[in-house]
């Protein structure tokens, strides 16, 4: 298995411009502590929200990196 982020704006395009990191991790709790230490980044390269990805399958989508 393979974990990724998907990087989306706010109409849920994914956001492939930039110097966004592209990382890949072995597990959800990798990618799941990754995003919470770099978040702040995304959103500020103009990230709105992400899906996390197992290979193909969508785990969990659209989450807003927006504090509510």
């Amino acid at each position: 298995m393979s974990w990724r982020w998907r990087y989306e704006n706010a109409n849920g395009g994914e956001v492939t411009e930039g110097p966004l990191p592209r990382e890949v991790f072995p597990s959800q709790a990798d990618a799941e502590s990754w995003l919470g230490e770099n978040w702040k980044v995304l959103l500020n390269s103009g990230v709105e929200q992400v899906s996390l990805l197992d290979g193909d399958k969508v785990e969990y989508k659209a989450m807003s990196l927006r504090v509510e």
